[in-house]
């Protein structure tokens, strides 16, 4: 049963970890996460190969994405993010990351963001989503 998120002061950075030549959105995406069980998609926003920002899970709710922070988190996901015998590529283009930027300032500006984090920073058996993340956010001033 979902319920509503009390306090929001971190967003995750996923990806699919899917090849770069597979472009999926979150269409695709919420049928794997019920195939494992979940009500709906884990994330609330999937960035497509193309840029486009697909809303996933409502925003309001606890998300499915990185069990020790699900509370108070909101999940991002890229597509991409891997190769095609499952291991981690950084694959995304120029188009996901101008795209993730735009999210991430209009998350901080919406809610008292206080860390942005990827989720192997949460979850060190991963290294979802196959980028620096705290590298990418100082280059963009997003710290």
């Amino acid at each position: 049963i979902m319920e509503e998120r009390q306090k929001t002061d971190t967003v995750v950075i996923h990806c699919t970890q899917t090849p770069a030549d597979m472009d999926i959105g979150a269409d695709k995406i919420t049928e794997w996460h019920k195939d494992r069980g979940f009500d709906t998609i884990g994330y609330h926003f999937v960035i497509r190969r193309d840029g486009t920002i697909e809303t996933g899970r409502d925003i309001n709710m606890v998300g499915a994405h990185a069990v020790a922070v699900n509370g108070t988190s909101i999940g991002v996901s890229l597509v991409g993010g891997g190769t095609k015998d499952m291991g981690w590529e950084d694959n995304f283009n120029k188009e996901q990351f101008s795209s993730l930027e735009t999210l991430l300032l209009k998350l901080k500006t919406d809610y008292n963001i206080e860390k942005i984090i990827g989720h192997y920073q949460v979850e060190s058996t991963k290294e979802c989503p196959s980028f620096d993340v705290p590298k990418w956010l100082e280059e963009h001033g997003l710290v």
